[in-house]
């Protein structure tokens, strides 16, 4: 029996291959399919069935695409309809892999199909539980994701607190949970950066499974909880219903384009202009009206967040060799319409003395010394509200990225505003984008708030009401 977690940190996203005895199955695949087919290949083994814990939100699966290409069996867990074929389980169903069983456990609460699978090994012992986003290290899945008819969240935090209790945690204390998601990911909120564990351990260390009755867990469960990113129900209704090949949207957007060509692309196509080159290399220069999201930060689920359109017309500039990683993680999150790359990069486009455009980027020190000197600045701050309630400077005013399409009403363009976040990657990418939207007086603080700890511009750890951004 061979189990292995395949985790990929920009999503915080873990997919996992199983094989027996010449046999295989994959469990939440990723869209890109050729990794699973390859081991399965280099193994000699077969892939059987692909089973899916739920319909996720947060990217797109590869089922589709993997189930065409290898020949094995779509599994849902009970309750769910798709428009492909897919073998729609029932609660304590059995599948054989070579001679490992899994077994079918429905768990709703999540999501109203989430199912959780249990392995047992050739003898029998139950050795592990794939959960999904029904139970996380250190958490459990958020319940306001599919909220059906009269449902309301705390109702369905209620169905999850039942689908753990009778379903999961009657299990054996050696288990080992093995979880769709780790920390970083919106699914949760309180996702340990480990990615697996016992089921004893996380009994004694899971807030979620020590609360004393069902009523504290519903309402530890649903408190604080932020509205969950714009693209989670696009990408849950692509997994339902299907979506294009991974192979045509490689075809599309992997076409080379000179200068020449790339603008007269952008111009006629109303294309974004993205560039995922790291954030200060951006700041240098950059082709006017481009928007910053850095390939090396949390690339796909700030896209998602923040380009509302799925099927936007996107041009590309990245660095050199780095065009098919990033068609391949924008497809991840549904944005399979790049259209084209520039090739040679930015560079090419400056060789030409072509337009280009500049963010101002300051240190830290800098812009203390600014502060101490003008006084009375605009500074937003760009992290998440819970970022900035736990601390933040005196005098900056909360404007999560998250929300950047809710406050950018307010901002004036005769006025110059300071963006930092915590290390300096979102701050890029609102600054771009307020250039973009033609607030043209707009200065990075280049290490964000962990490099403005290090001055003497006066913290305090406690919200000031009057400032914070209502959302």
């Amino acid at each position: 029996m061979k189990i292995e977690q395949i985790y990929t940190g920009c999503l915080a996203e873990a997919a996992y291959y199983i094989e027996s005895n010449g046999e295989a199955a994959i469990i939440d695949p990723l869209r890109e399919i050729a990794p699973y087919l390859n081991k399965a290949a280099h193994n000699n083994a077969k892939i059987k069935y692909i089973f899916e814990t739920h319909f996720h939100a947060d990217f797109v699966s590869g089922h589709v695409d993997l189930a065409q290409k290898s020949g094995a069996v779509i599994v849902y867990g009970p309750t769910a309809k798709t428009q492909f074929n897919a073998h729609i389980a029932k609660d304590g169903e059995q599948f054989k892999i070579g001679d490992v069983t899994l077994t079918v456990l429905h768990t709703p609460g999540h999501t109203p199909e989430s199912t959780t699978y249990l392995l047992t090994d050739e003898n029998g012992k139950a050795h592990c539980i794939f959960t999904g986003d029904t139970l996380f290290i250190g958490d459990v899945g958020r319940p306001d994701l599919a909220q059906q008819g009269d449902m309301t969240m705390e109702d369905m935090a209620a169905t999850l607190y039942d689908s753990l209790h009778k379903k999961i945690m009657v299990l054996p204390d050696d288990v080992i949970v093995y979880p769709a998601h780790g920390a970083g990911s919106a699914c949760g909120k309180n996702m340990s950066k480990e990615t697996f564990d016992t089921l004893g351990n996380q009994k004694q260390v899971n807030y979620a499974l020590k609360a004393a009755s069902k009523e504290q867990f519903i309402q530890e469960v649903t408190e604080g909880i932020l509205p969950p990113p714009q693209y989670f129900a696009k990408n849950a209704a692509m997994n339902k219903l299907g979506y294009a090949s991974i192979d045509a949207v490689y075809e599309q957007g992997m076409k080379a384009l000179s200068p020449t060509e790339f603008e007269l692309m952008a111009n006629q196509s109303g294309a974004l202009v993205l560039d995922t080159r790291d954030p200060q290399e951006f700041a240098k220069g950059f082709i006017p009206n481009a928007i910053n999201i850095g390939l090396n930060g949390q690339f796909a689920p700030w896209v998602g967040a923040l380009i509302t359109d799925l099927k936007q017309p996107i041009l590309l500039i990245t660095d050199n060799g780095k065009e098919q990683e990033t068609i391949t993680r924008l497809a991840r999150v549904g944005y399979d319409n790049t259209i084209g790359y520039l090739a040679g990069g930015f560079e090419a486009w400056k060789a030409e003395n072509r337009e280009i455009d500049q963010i101002k980027s300051i240190s830290a020190a800098e812009f203390e010394e600014v502060v101490n000197g003008q006084g009375n600045l605009l500074a937003l701050d760009v992290r998440k509200p819970g970022e900035y309630q736990a601390e933040h400077l005196e005098f900056t005013l909360a404007r999560p990225l998250d929300y950047i399409n809710d406050w950018m009403s307010e901002v004036k363009p005769d006025e110059t505003y300071y963006i930092h976040c915590a290390g300096g990657y979102r701050s890029m990418i609102a600054a771009s984008i307020l250039k973009a939207r033609g607030i043209d007086h707009v200065i990075d603080v280049a290490g964000g708030y962990g490099a403005i700890k290090n001055t003497g511009l006066k913290r305090t750890d406690f919200v000031c009401q009057s400032k914070a951004m209502k959302v």
